[in-house]
């Protein structure tokens, strides 16, 4: 069973800075596409932010221009970035595998709370 071991998040004012962390406990350099995910409370999780194995990165407008994802295969793990953060971000932030169309393949991290006062 694979783990995913979200970390980085916090209590931010808005307009600040995070860099979430997450650490995969097998190798992604099989995994074509990796993805950040966020819940906020009473909504759905929905997918902010993801990146193929080639390093092609795709954004939810709602995050465009302020989020960055990447990854460390060598290390097995995936970061977002996150600038100029708005009260809107406030959620819990997953990571996993992104297969389009389907539900993430592996069971759900704890995840880490993000946290945007204004």
């Amino acid at each position: 069973q694979v783990q995913l071991v979200e970390s980085g998040g916090g209590l931010v004012q808005a307009g600040g800075s995070l860099r979430l962390s997450c650490a995969v406990s097998r190798s992604l350099s099989s995994i074509n596409v990796m993805g950040w995910y966020r819940q906020a409370l009473g909504k759905q999780r929905e997918l902010v932010a993801s990146i193929t194995i080639a390093g092609t990165k795709t954004y939810a407008d709602s995050v465009k221009g302020r989020f960055t994802i990447s990854r460390d295969n060598a290390k097995n793990a995936v970061y977002l970035q996150m600038n100029t953060l708005k009260p809107e971000d406030t959620a819990i932030y997953h990571c996993n595998s992104v297969l389009p169309g389907l539900r993430p393949p592996w069971s759900w991290g704890q995840g880490t709370q993000v946290t945007v006062s204004s």
